[in-house]
């Protein structure tokens, strides 16, 4: 298939991707002292949508960086989001200023960011404080993704040769004449998952990036994000993660021709072993029913 059909803003497309974790966390729970999270009633693993974004995000930045259209609005940068509301005002010079304002300037300020920032054109923002430059819905949505297995993680203690505080250092004698303190190291705590292989969704709404202006280029990218984040974001913390299928379901209008699940349930991950833990990802077969697909639909196997 050709790589014009996924890079179409007037088409609908679904799509499966499928990614593994080894010996790492992919997404800690702040509500469990960052342990990976967890469904609690099955513990398949779960990765959100905010941290799949995040990635695509530090991609886009990384890989985009200075080129017109592609800034980030999500980003760690140390400014405040009511800044570029305020530089939106400025650069259309427009009269009024605060949260509430005439709705034209607000269309105005809303689609001037839409052309600035790829992620407010790819996964909506909501622009309403400061100067209020209105509310975005992303035409790009995505799914948690879950684990095909249950994870058990494993929480590990790891040693470190320094220690924090000046006063551990000191060494103290006491009256039986024996030393007390002078402490070395220090001891820490890390959680992982042994094997993980995830799978989650994503649809790309065709009238809405209409409306934000979504282009080629930026389905392009997106994609091309998809495939390379995961090599741009390792980390110890992370252990090893590696994205291990793409498939994208295209459709030949803007409002589909079959419902998104049904196409999901096309993309079946099975255990070879299910007597033994899964820690590889030999360790499962993806099938891929591309068979009498639906009239008006094409897939796309842009990894696996």
């Amino acid at each position: 298939m050709t790589k014009s059909i996924i890079t179409d803003p007037t088409r609908r497309h679904d799509f499966v991707m499928l990614f593994e974790v080894i010996d790492g966390n992919p997404n800690g729970d702040p509500d469990a002292g960052n342990m990976p999270r967890l469904d609690p009633e099955n513990n398949q693993g779960l990765v959100t949508d905010v941290c799949i974004k995040r990635k695509v995000r530090d991609f886009v930045e990384l890989t985009q960086d200075g080129k017109p259209g592609m800034e980030i609005y999500i980003q760690d940068r140390g400014i405040a989001l009511n800044t570029f509301h305020a530089e939106a005002t400025d650069v259309l010079d427009l009269k009024s200023r605060g949260t509430k304002r005439p709705r034209e300037d607000v269309n105005s300020a809303r689609d001037y960011m839409c052309g600035r920032f790829f992620d407010v054109r790819m996964f909506g923002a909501v622009m309403t404080t400061g100067d209020n430059s209105g509310q975005v819905r992303g035409p790009m949505q995505l799914t948690f993704a879950r684990s095909v297995d249950s994870i058990f993680p494993m929480d590990v203690a790891i040693t470190r040769v320094a220690i924090t505080k000046p006063e551990h250092a000191d060494v103290v004698v006491g009256e039986d004449g024996k030393s007390k303190g002078g402490k070395t190291t220090e001891i820490g705590r890390k959680s992982v998952v042994p094997y993980g292989l995830y799978v989650g969704h994503g649809f790309f709404s065709a009238p809405f990036a209409k409306k934000t202006g979504v282009s080629a280029e930026d389905l392009s990218v997106f994609w091309d994000a998809l495939r390379g984040m995961w090599d741009l974001d390792h980390s110890a913390s992370r252990g090893m993660m590696a994205l291990r299928g793409l498939h994208v379901f295209s459709h030949d209008d803007a409002f589909g021709s079959a419902p998104a699940q049904d196409l999901f349930d096309r993309v079946s991950v099975e255990r070879l072993d299910a007597s033994a833990a899964a820690r590889r990802f030999a360790d499962y077969k993806v099938v891929v029913d591309d068979a009498a697909l639906p009239s008006g639909v094409t897939l796309t196997r842009v990894v696996g």
